[in-house]
């Protein structure tokens, strides 16, 4: 398999860094991969994921959402919707090379971003979701007690999985004014989700929201015994052998 280093421009202008894991073969079909909150896009699940996709054809663009891992831009002035936007222009980068994605997949806020996007990316014909919550405002409760802080202040410093991260208020009313249940239920694409029952941060009752909001073709597979950031490599093999098998029927 190839590895190639992806560079391309943000909504703004900011530089949005990348990695395009290309099969050795042929390319069966192109996706963008978009990692959870504040993670990167060589998190163990957005890395694992992508190399095992690509062993089985499909070639993936996963990214660095703005202001974290490589790319540029100020991770304080970000919010989901430009969350969204960073998707399209990543889909905008492969559609420009390799050609445009057939699939979006995204993990925990990542997995609400696919869904919110696709509409934007008229080539796409597979929506698949990991330990995505229902509703953008799920991850206020990771904020926690600094939510107050925010509000008060416009901006505070706030510790997530052991680092400093600035989450504005502006963030804070983003989530709260995103209608994903219309996102789900107008979303037009063949929909997998798929969720570890044992999920501790994002709740298995949010894969049975989506499903249901969504409407056919749509499938749900239990990634049962695994953990949120899909830490163990056999779950993440399971993910990607899955995922290639049922999105081969939409591409």
């Amino acid at each position: 398999m190839d590895n190639r280093k992806a560079v391309f421009a943000g909504i703004d202008g900011q530089s949005l860094a990348g990695r395009l894991e290309l099969p050795a073969g042929d390319i069966t079909a192109t996706a963008v991969f978009a990692h959870c909150f504040t993670c990167g896009k060589d998190s163990v699940a957005a890395t694992r994921i992508s190399r095992e996709l690509a062993a089985r054809g499909v070639a993936v663009l996963r990214f660095d959402f703005t202001g974290l891992g490589q790319s540029g831009g100020d991770f304080a002035n970000t919010t989901f919707t430009s969350n969204v936007d960073d998707l399209v222009c990543a889909a905008s980068h492969l559609r420009d090379t390799i050609g445009a994605p057939s699939v979006l997949i995204g993990h925990s806020l990542g997995g609400a971003a696919v869904l919110a996007a696709a509409r934007q990316v008229p080539e796409v014909r597979a929506v698949v979701t990991i330990g995505a919550p229902a509703d953008t405002a799920h991850v206020q409760h990771l904020i926690g007690s600094s939510t107050a802080e925010i509000e008060q202040h416009g901006v505070a410093e706030v510790q997530l999985a052991g680092r400093p991260f600035r989450i504005s208020n502006h963030f804070l009313t983003d989530i709260k004014e995103q209608n994903q249940a219309a996102c789900i239920a107008g979303l037009n694409r063949a929909l997998l989700v798929m969720h570890s029952p044992q999920d501790d941060l994002v709740g298995v009752d949010n894969a049975r929201t989506i499903f249901d909001a969504a409407r056919h073709p749509k499938s749900f597979i239990s990634l049962d015994g695994a953990d949120h950031l899909l830490t163990d490599r056999a779950d993440a093999a399971y993910v990607a052998e899955v995922l290639a098998a049922w999105a081969s029927r939409y591409l």
